[in-house]
């Protein structure tokens, strides 16, 4: 007997699937978070630019589709999963991290991320759908160059494979920082960019004048420091969230004003 499902339970089994299937980088709530932040920063001409590849929908809404579409059935969109992170040695000099970053593989973050922004900067995509495509991965994928495990080691699978005890559950140190951290915090995406977002123009000049490659440095030096400190400690609770709580904040709050810089050169034109 073949079984027949309502369109509703189909597209339920469908995003439980894909939920179980994909490790999503910060989480659903911190892409949200970075997309609402930058979305405050962008200039006029950029939001009309942008208004006019999706409409009046606001950026958070898209900036997990780079996610979902891991588990689309086009294979263009499903074989994008290593767009999402970047693997490297540990420990490196910046100098030594950029050689390796120029020696990598085409469909890493590094080069993908590039790529696009190419791609969308220089008017080369040929239809609207490709335009709304170009914006999702900007969103998303910058938003992961903050997230300290999508620059870590091949190895343990950027901290996938690293088991720990977050208050009692079991996890592993990758989805830590993807969205334990930030969901221990019980914010919704805009309470958590209005807490986040609340500095002047001054402050922000601090997250200016960086390279992609030196962003991501930034997040291999930091995911050096998390990889040593899972080696000394795997139960974590509140001296954890004490140790690392406003680190991450800083990580989403300066993502989000960053995305908003490469939103702005991309788009105000």
């Amino acid at each position: 007997m073949k079984h027949k499902f309502s369109p509703l339970l189909t597209l339920i089994i469908f995003i439980s699937i894909a939920s179980m299937q994909t490790v999503q980088a910060w989480g659903m709530t911190g892409h949200r978070v970075i997309a609402e932040i930058a979305e405050r920063h962008l200039t006029k001409k950029a939001k009309k630019n942008i208004q006019s590849i999706i409409g009046n929908q606001k950026l958070a809404y898209w900036s997990n589709w780079a996610d979902f579409i891991k588990s689309a059935p086009d294979p263009k969109l499903n074989q994008t999963g290593s767009w999402h992170f970047v693997n490297t040695n540990a420990n490196l000099t910046f100098q030594q991290f950029s050689y390796e970053l120029l020696q990598s593989s085409e469909n890493n973050l590094y080069k993908a991320y590039l790529r696009i922004k190419d791609h969308a900067q220089n008017g080369l995509s040929s239809s609207l759908l490709e335009k709304q495509h170009d914006l999702y991965y900007i969103i998303h994928l910058f938003a992961d160059a903050h997230q300290p495990m999508h620059v870590g080691q091949k190895a343990d699978l950027g901290g996938n494979k690293i088991n720990v005890i977050f208050f009692g559950r079991k996890t592993n140190i990758h989805r830590v920082w993807d969205s334990d951290l930030i969901d221990n915090e019980k914010y919704s995406f805009t309470e958590y960019a209005d807490v986040l977002d609340i500095h002047d123009v001054n402050f922000y000049k601090k997250y200016r004048d960086c390279t992609f490659e030196e962003i991501l440095f930034q997040s291999h030096e930091l995911a050096n420091k998390i990889y040593k400190d899972a080696e000394n400690s795997t139960n974590l609770s509140y001296s954890y969230i004490y140790d690392y709580k406003y680190i991450m904040e800083d990580c989403l709050l300066k993502a989000g004003i960053r995305l908003a810089m490469q939103l702005n050169e991309i788009y105000d034109r």
